[in-house]
């Protein structure tokens, strides 16, 4: 099938500014995150608490506690408050403004996969390019969500920061030229398999972020005062991973589907079914721990960073490095 050369262009060039856009994000999400409100320092034991069940009271202030000033009033205090209070509200302006730069980033990137889709006549997940690409729009997406669902907007600068440099390694070491798949991926599988596996990816990239700051919350709370509450960040781990794990075990099913299909069984231990395999027992083991013998916390997290790094470990390594059937994903 022809590729058609003038949709191709088009999709890298929106791909590009979508790059683009989610740096600036990054930028803006940055300044909040620096000059923004302080949660309240609180004891240690207190945040540990906060790996407690649900109904165990974590941190007594929230995201936009402010610290109480000290010293005697007077005009000069005055000032230096409203001053305090002027940079704490532009900080926040920024904060918004990464958020709309956010949206604007994911409607460009859906752009570019869709374009990257005509172009091709298939769907656009048929490389490692491609595969990262639907990869970091999964997160994105995801995180969007939960923005509206828990006070995490200042933590968007952790997100983006690795679908950056996801993004960028696609387009500059994994990059590949518009052209139709090989022969062993044209099946209907393609549209079905990756998908499924691309999107609990992306989303899982989210609580891995999440509870590797978690993680500092708790134990390095001096280095922390700007994260929202240790609870508010173990439920948008967990949440997210309990709405992304089933995806994750549909994408894995339908692999074992088409493998029997094309190559007559089901399972063969490949390189790539073996990692993918080990992650979905971590994620399985992280969301048992939590149902039955009430893990939380810092146990959990430590958990679920293990799988994220299983993840990235199957998706960079195993993907580029080691060879196995699953090899001309790279192409």
């Amino acid at each position: 099938m022809r590729v058609d050369e003038t949709l191709s262009r088009y999709s890298d060039w929106t791909y590009a500014a979508a790059v683009g856009v989610y740096v600036l994000a990054l930028l803006f999400s940055l300044v909040e995150q620096a000059f923004g409100r302080r949660v309240r320092p609180v004891a240690a034991r207190e945040l540990v608490g906060a790996g407690a069940p649900a109904e165990t009271p974590a941190e007594t202030t929230a995201e936009t506690t402010t610290e109480t000033p000290t010293g005697p009033p007077g005009d000069e205090q005055a000032r230096t408050e409203a001053d305090d209070q002027d940079r704490r509200s532009r900080a926040e302006r920024f904060g918004r403004m990464s958020v709309s730069l956010i949206v604007l980033g994911a409607v460009l990137h859906f752009a570019a996969l869709a374009l990257r889709g005509l172009a091709t006549g298939r769907v656009p997940w048929g490389n490692m390019y491609e595969f990262g690409a639907t990869l970091s729009l999964a997160a994105v997406v995801t995180w969007l969500v939960l923005l509206r669902r828990f006070p995490i907007r200042r933590l968007s600068v952790w997100l983006l920061l690795p679908v950056v440099v996801l993004m960028f390694l696609g387009g500059v070491v994994l990059y590949t030229t518009a052209a139709p798949v090989q022969p062993a991926l044209q099946s209907y599988w393609l549209a079905i398999h990756v998908l499924a596996v691309a999107l609990g990816s992306g989303m899982v990239l989210v609580p891995g972020v999440v509870s590797v700051l978690y993680l500092i919350k708790v134990y390095r709370p001096q280095w922390a005062t700007r994260l929202p509450d240790a609870q508010v960040l173990d439920q948008v781990a967990y949440r997210t991973t309990v709405f992304a794990f089933p995806i994750y075990t549909a994408g894995v099913i339908f692999g074992a589907i088409w493998a029997e299909s094309a190559w007559g069984r089901f399972w063969g231990w490949d390189p790539k079914e073996t990692v993918a395999f080990v992650a979905w027992v971590v994620y399985a083991a992280y969301l048992h721990s939590r149902a039955t013998a009430g893990w939380r916390g810092g146990r959990a997290a430590a958990i679920n960073i293990v799988g994220f790094a299983v993840m990235i470990f199957n998706l960079f390594f195993i993907n580029l490095v080691v060879a196995g059937l699953h090899s001309y994903a790279g192409g």
